[in-house]
C-alpha cells in the first residue's frame, strides 16, 4: 500500500485515510477528550505521547531530527 498510495482505512469523525489499521487506531485518539500527557512548563495537554515530546522542542529550542 505504501507504494500505491492506497490508504483503505477512514476515520469516521474527520475522514482522514491511512494505509493501516494501526495508524487510523492512533489517530483516532486526537478525537478523544481524554488528554494524559501534560507539558510541565505550560501545563498544555496532548492525547498522544509524541506530540507532548515534539511540542517540548517549543520550550527548549532543540530540534531533534537535525
Amino acid at each position: 500500500r505504501v507504494h500505491t498510495s492506497e490508504k483503505p482505512f477512514s476515520c469516521s469523525i474527520c475522514y482522514k485515510s491511512f494505509s493501516q489499521s494501526h495508524h487510523l487506531n492512533k489517530h483516532c485518539l486526537v478525537h478523544t477528550v481524554e488528554k494524559p500527557y501534560c507539558c510541565i512548563i505550560c501545563n498544555k495537554s496532548f492525547s498522544l505521547k509524541g506530540s507532548l515530546i515534539k511540542h517540548s522542542s517549543v520550550h527548549t529550542g532543540e530540534k531533534p531530527f537535525s
